[in-house]
């Protein structure tokens, strides 16, 4: 498969949201299928104490996954969110994604906007698997929201995002979705509690909770993540429905 550089990349708008997204031009993809990743990490100012542990995780998903058999057959798009959503990059094929490109990349101030970051992220995958469908390319997806607070200062709401989940499932333009949404450094009950509730009233399939936000636990979920992707794009591969709990 072909290695790519700099791919071309077109900005596209976000059904029910403000936002917008970035990809890369379906002509200018080598692959004949593609795992679709959107990874979302808060940024807002409570992260600050562990903000370069973040970087690091999300360096070390890029590296660990551009040195998979299926490394050609993934596609990345990096968000961070306080009090709103702000795309790093857009769907790239990870081939084109540098550990490096994520120094600096949290910016830990403001509040949080979770359901915000959760609805642009399946909204653009949805958006973005429609168009790659429509181009005869076998697409599948897996999302992950990572925050280590509840929601606070987003327009859309836990039921929107509930909405945009089922119809992705729906549509049919992709053959399978996954959303994960991960508590970091969740020490309190109620807080656990608040972000159990937010995973269940949004329709994640699955919340998975740290209690520590510190380098070892979070090189931990680097290491779950990119095992959870390596899963989703087996099944891509294979044709079965990877596993929620993976």
């Amino acid at each position: 498969m072909p290695r790519f550089d700099n791919p071309s990349m077109d900005s596209h708008p976000m059904p029910g949201s403000t936002y917008a997204f970035s990809a890369a031009r379906p002509t200018d993809l080598g692959a004949s299928e593609y795992t679709l990743v959107a990874l979302a990490a808060d940024c807002s100012s409570s992260v600050g104490g562990f903000a370069k542990d973040i970087e690091r995780c999300v360096a070390e998903v890029v590296r660990s996954c551009g040195s998979s058999p299926r490394s050609d057959n993934l596609m990345l798009r990096f968000t961070t969110f306080n009090h709103q959503v702000r795309e790093v990059h857009g769907y790239r094929p990870l081939v084109a994604c540098s550990p490096k490109d994520y120094k600096g990349s949290i910016r830990a101030q403001g509040s949080t906007a979770l359901c915000d970051a959760a609805y642009t992220a399946v909204a653009s995958l949805c958006t973005y698997g429609a168009q790659l469908e429509g181009h005869d390319f076998d697409v599948n997806g897996i999302i992950f929201v990572v925050t280590d607070g509840c929601e606070n200062a987003s327009r859309s709401t836990p039921k929107e995002v509930r909405k945009a989940i089922e119809g992705a499932r729906k549509l049919a333009h992709l053959t399978s979705l996954t959303t994960v949404l991960v508590g970091v450094g969740v020490k309190d009950h109620g807080l656990s509690q608040m972000l159990d509730d937010f995973r269940k009233q949004a329709g994640f399939d699955r919340y998975v909770e740290l209690d520590k936000a510190d380098a070892a636990t979070l090189a931990s979920l680097a290491d779950f993540v990119s095992k959870s992707i390596a899963v989703q794009s087996q099944a891509l591969a294979t044709g079965a429905q990877p596993p929620i709990g993976f």
